[in-house]
């Protein structure tokens, strides 16, 4: 009569497969938000995020494309690249077009045991701690208890500070206030203050 043992290993191998392919088989889970760019009232571009998990690597992607008046007709298109592996930034590519023509291309990548941070093939500055929590992150998970947050388009750490009712203001280098506002989790809203131009992201309902 089989043992229980036996009885173990065969359910096993015919509801789950053999354990050297229990992670081949395993499909990725895959978040998608989009949001409106909202200047004066008027919609002036759209982002949409994207979270991929997949065994211990999480792969986030940003599109951003802006188009407005600033004096002259600009459009601006922002693609953002991150990779985490065990809670931890591996790799970040920040591309930025303007007018259709390339602007920036800022690459932060973990090198056994610092970050190389560049920006369109030229090494700028060394990042030595593990980075955590980088600003593409404030799309997907509420910053609760979270006091800075690194920036893949400059390589500089920001500061978070809690406001209170699920918001949050996030103070770049430039010292700009961004205030970032949560419902159950999730960015339902935020104020930017880009410099030249203020607008606010609005998350699709």
């Amino acid at each position: 009569m089989p043992s229980i043992n036996q009885f173990i290993i065969v359910f096993t191998l015919l509801f789950i497969g053999p354990v050297g392919f229990l992670n081949k088989d395993v499909e990725p889970i895959k978040n998608t938000f989009y949001f409106d760019i909202i200047h004066k009232d008027n919609v002036i571009g759209s982002l949409k995020a994207s979270k991929t998990i997949k065994e211990s690597k999480v792969h986030y992607q940003s599109v951003t494309t802006i188009n407005t008046r600033v004096i002259k007709e600009i459009d601006v298109n922002y693609l953002y690249n991150v990779t985490y592996e065990n809670n931890k930034l591996k790799r970040a590519n920040v591309l930025i077009d303007v007018n259709d023509k390339p602007y920036a291309d800022i690459l932060t990548n973990w090198e056994i045991d610092y970050y190389q941070v560049s920006k369109n093939d030229k090494n700028e500055l060394v990042v030595e701690e593990d980075i955590k929590y980088a600003t593409i992150l404030l799309y997907f998970d509420e910053p609760i208890n979270i006091k800075r947050c690194y920036s893949e388009q400059d390589g500089s750490f920001n500061t978070i500070i809690p406001l209170g009712n699920h918001s949050y203001k996030k103070i770049n280098a430039k010292n700009n206030e961004n205030i970032y506002h949560y419902k159950n989790g999730f960015l339902e809203k935020a104020e930017i203050n880009g410099g030249v131009i203020k607008f606010d992201i609005v998350a699709q309902k």
